[in-house]
């Protein structure tokens, strides 16, 4: 059965996805916070369904999902002075971007809000955010939809519109909350904003690599913001069935999250460390794109959104977004202290390790080699990736050789083929590599790329110039 079939018949079979209600509590200093979504079957579309398309799925009638997450205490949090209803509304958006994960199982047509109304505006901005933040989604299930047909959003009778957005005056100061994933962009952002503008670190489900960037930078576990977040067991269990699964937008999950703990730090400022390179397509000529969360389009349709609907106040912005994936390189070639410790593999994740195999471990060699020996990448990672052949398909991804990127979190095509070219020009010792028998381009040099500044940002002028300083070394 092609995932077509089953995603027509699931949408036949589920007739909406309910998101319920939100709660949130102290307790112990903890704050804790708990979402109610429902899967509801359509009794009357189950008798009319053929048993045979579906016939290796399990159907209940009805599957409820109650995800949630919890914040440890720390002394910097200021929990009672946010008003109850911007925590109301931040919770609630919150709700909204965690339903898509759980949606996706099963993809009904039907979507209804009953915790608070959304007006028009905001039901179309919800349908741009899930349709091309499933982009990756669709693409790779082979599911063919539009912005129009895959979801309806609806509000359910009576429900009291969201709590009026203002400004708080006073709640928020100058101070800059940084999440850090364990990777090379976020080390960047934390190690040049540190001793400029007071800081927090914010990691979501903590890791060894998160825990040891952070302590890389000074940073104890009392002086850094944590979040635990917890997926509802049912969602993996119906994965495991066979329902539909793939990838969701976790960077605009990250986003809302940080609105919360930027008000309970009473932090104004949210840098993240996107960069420009994320807003090249993964599919060339599409729309498709597996960093499309990271992308601008979605960083200014956020900020509008925020400043609209929940807070004019608070400041979110992408610290890295005027840098190329070579420039971000570079500046992490200073930083030494690090280069034991951030991992970028997705694949390693839940080992803390490179897994030496994938298009992350590949891309971030390539990335990092002008600016570091080979002994010193091979230290990094373990091994010399240049010597595994297994990786060369990998490489004809990431160089446009073949016409898809890989999904995931890569640079562009003409940056891999500018670090390429280096390689090719300065090392004598490529035979038996996958660089062996491939050909200069002539595409923009290291250089090029390194003397670039992408004035499409949202950067406050401080921000900006702390970055100015940082590349002119």
């Amino acid at each position: 059965m092609s995932n077509q079939a089953k995603y027509d018949s699931l949408r036949a079979t589920f007739d909406s996805f309910i998101y319920e209600d939100f709660h949130y509590s102290m307790e112990n200093g903890e704050f804790h916070a708990e979402f109610d979504f429902v899967l509801r079957q359509d009794e009357q579309e189950k008798r009319r369904q053929d048993k045979q398309d579906l016939q290796d799925i399990i159907l209940p009638n009805r599957v409820e999902f109650h995800p949630c997450f919890r914040i440890p205490s720390r002394s910097f949090y200021h929990w009672d002075d946010i008003p109850k209803p911007l925590l109301d509304n931040i919770i609630f958006h919150i709700g909204m971007i965690e339903l898509i994960s759980y949606w996706k199982i099963a993809c009904p047509k039907q979507v209804i809000i009953k915790p608070f109304a959304l007006d028009e505006e905001q039901i179309g901005w919800w349908k741009k955010l899930y349709f091309n933040g499933l982009g990756e989604f669709f693409y790779v299930n082979g599911i063919q939809t539009d912005i129009n047909d895959f979801m309806k959003i609806v509000n359910d009778n009576e429900i009291s519109p969201l709590p009026a957005v203002g400004r708080n005056d006073g709640l928020l100061h100058e101070q800059t909350l940084i999440p850090v994933g364990g990777g090379k962009d976020s080390v960047v952002t934390l190690e040049l904003l540190k001793n400029r503008i007071p800081a927090i670190p914010l990691i979501i489900n903590p890791r060894g690599a998160t825990n040891e960037c952070v302590a890389a930078a000074g940073f104890t576990e009392e002086q850094t913001a944590v979040i635990k977040r917890t997926l509802d067991p049912t969602m993996l269990k119906m994965n495991a069935e066979g329902y539909l699964n793939g990838h969701t937008p976790f960077s605009a999950m990250l986003a809302f999250y940080t609105i919360l703990l930027g008000f309970a730090t009473k932090s104004k400022y949210i840098a993240l460390s996107n960069e420009s390179s994320a807003n090249e397509p993964t599919v060339p000529d599409t729309e498709i794109n597996h960093q499309y969360s990271k992308s601008v389009a979605f960083e200014n349709d956020f900020r509008h959104y925020v400043k609209k609907y929940i807070n004019a106040d608070i400041q979110y912005f992408s610290f890295l977004r005027p840098l190329n994936e070579l420039q971000i390189a570079k500046l992490f070639s200073r930083a030494k202290d690090y280069h034991k410790v951030f991992k970028s593999c997705n694949a390693g994740s839940k080992t803390d390790s490179w897994c030496g195999k994938c298009p992350k471990c590949l891309f971030t060699w390539l990335a990092l080699s002008p600016f570091l020996k080979r002994s010193e990448l091979t230290a990094i990672f373990g091994k010399d990736l240049l010597k595994d052949n297994d990786l060369r398909y990998i490489l004809d991804q990431l160089d446009g050789s073949v016409e898809v990127k890989p999904f995931e979190c890569v640079g562009t095509v003409g940056e891999v083929r500018a670090c390429v070219n280096i390689i090719l020009q300065t090392d004598d010792n490529l035979r038996d590599t996958i660089l062996d028998g491939v050909a200069e381009t002539n595409d923009l040099t290291v250089e090029d790329y390194v003397a670039q500044f992408d004035e499409g940002n949202n950067l406050p002028e401080l921000f900006k110039n702390i970055l100015k300083e940082a590349l002119n070394g």
